[in-house]
């Protein structure tokens, strides 16, 4: 019989993508066949399958974590945004339609319960273990009734549920408490209990706490967490407010040459996929900040126009912020860009757009010989070329259709001068690529920057899916973790007042 457990948290951002990915590579290192779960993602940040289908990028980190190849299986709804009130829906891994916020809870949500739970039985049929991750908070007693990501997919699924926190924040044992609290109480029989993460100090002086926790509520706390740096793997959140100003983490190292390489990303709204530029920062010596203000590009040996739900209001964005004039005094001076995807469509001719914003014809910057038009059917595959001499590979998630008329063929995109385009997401996670163009880069910019030779963006991802498994190991209670993944919640949970309505 299959084992199976739900990550759920207090809040959003409390930690369950990266516990359950923590989890996933703890279970794989001891000889257990597991895979991840979860039933609705929302997000911007999403991946290609070898199959052809999309799913959030957190569930192929966790599927890594668990050393297999992703599937849509394992993410079969997935959301992504097109404004504060809609969002594409996506399912099995192909976009069936756009959907207001309403439309989906009203009914649309629950009616997708079914293809839910068939993805996860199937899961549970060819693995050992399956370990879910819920979506925000489990007690969202607004959504309850059409909910198919936690409490609703825990009830009808079987699954235990082990709650996280994030202490750092504050406030955690109300999270944990308040949270039991406004569940009904068939849903807290399913809550098994509590897992604090990012805690900095003397668990010592936690203790009482967990033990006073335990009194009010029945239910232990599996494991305190230590706070520790650079371990988020790819973020979901497609909606942050800015960006500007926030530096991605990267090794502290120093760079082998001269110069550091410093790196703008136009954080411009919508933004997806932005964890293109990870591999950047995981170089010694590269500082990749996101921006939003044309003075920001001054110093910049590289400006990346990131990939973007919303191309044309992307490109409104830039000319109201001048940094659409920025970015071609910087292609006129020869002085590096790189569009990814919607960045690409950004830099190109025109846009015939029908299809997202509805705008129709729509000038670009006009820096690269591209003219674009969106099509129904989405693009999605994972092509494998070649590159100013090295292999790449990369992933492909766009509606827009590029015919390139002119400049130097680059990764089905093209080249002027020192302006790059492409479609392909994920093409500088190929190492000896990444050094190629940053050796261009370090060049046109006049940098004594020298690339490392050793670098190697999957081993980093490992190592750090290896440091989350030993979180896990080192700071959980394993033991009695795997008895509830195996055997579920303990019977005899208490009932903790008032509840909600069934």
């Amino acid at each position: 019989m299959s084992g199976g457990l739900l990550v759920a948290g207090t809040t959003s951002d409390a930690g369950k993508s990266v516990v359950t990915a923590g989890i996933c590579r703890w279970l794989v290192r001891q000889g257990v066949k597991v895979a991840p779960f979860k039933a609705q993602n929302m997000s911007l940040n999403s991946f290609v399958t070898r199959e052809g289908a999309e799913i959030g990028r957190a569930q192929a980190m966790q599927a890594q974590a668990c050393r297999v190849e992703p599937t849509a299986l394992m993410n079969p709804v997935l959301l992504k945004p097109g404004g504060e009130q809609s969002s594409q829906v996506v399912l099995l891994g192909k976009p069936v339609g756009e959907l207001s916020a309403r439309g989906y809870h009203g009914g649309r949500q629950q009616k997708l319960l079914g293809t839910v739970l068939d993805c996860l039985e199937q899961l549970r049929g060819t693995y050992d273990a399956v370990i879910c991750e819920g979506a925000g908070s489990p007690a969202e007693i607004n959504l309850r009734r059409t909910d198919i990501v936690n409490m609703g997919i825990a009830r009808n699924a079987g699954l235990p549920v082990l709650v996280v926190g994030d202490i750092d924040r504050g406030g955690v044992f109300a999270s944990f408490f308040g949270t039991v609290a406004l569940l009904s109480r068939e849903d807290q029989s399913c809550v098994a209990g509590f897992l604090v993460n990012k805690f900095r100090g003397d668990v010592s002086l936690l203790e009482p706490g967990l033990d006073m926790l335990h009194g009010l509520t029945g239910r232990r706390t599996y494991g305190v967490l230590p706070f520790r740096h650079g371990l988020g793997i790819d973020e979901e959140d497609g909606l942050r407010v800015s960006l500007r100003g926030a530096v991605r983490e990267s090794v502290v190292a120093p760079p082998l040459g001269e110069d550091v390489l410093r790196v703008a990303v136009c954080a411009v709204p919508l933004m997806s996929n932005f964890t293109d530029v990870d591999a950047l920062a995981a170089e010694p010596g590269v500082v990749v900040r996101f921006v939003d203000r044309p003075e920001e590009l001054a110093d910049a040996d590289l400006v990346v126009v990131p990939g973007t739900r919303g191309t044309v209001r992307a490109l409104d964005w830039l000319r109201e912020r001048g940094l659409a004039d920025a970015l071609a005094r910087r292609a006129a001076e020869q002085r590096p860009v790189l569009g990814v995807c919607g960045g690409f469509q950004i830099l190109g001719e025109h846009i015939e757009d029908d299809v997202e914003s509805r705008r129709g014809h729509v000038d670009g910057l006009g820096i690269l010989p591209v003219r674009v038009r969106f099509a129904r059917e989405k693009t999605l595959t994972r092509p494998e070329g070649e590159a100013l001499g090295e292999r790449v590979e990369g992933y492909e998630i766009h509606h827009g259709v590029a015919d390139v008329t002119g400049g130097e063929a680059f990764l089905d995109g093209c080249r002027v001068g020192q302006t790059w385009g492409t479609h392909w997401h994920g093409s500088l996670e190929s190492d000896g690529f990444r050094r190629a163009f940053l050796r261009e880069v370090a060049a046109a910019a006049g940098r004594r920057f020298v690339p490392a030779p050793d670098t190697s963006f999957a081993a980093l991802r490992e190592e750090q899916l290896d440091r989350l498994g030993d979180l896990i190991e080192h700071h959980a209670d394993t033991d009695a973790l795997w008895r509830l993944i195996e055997s579920g919640a303990p019977q005899g949970l208490p009932f903790i007042p008032p509840g909600a309505p069934a």
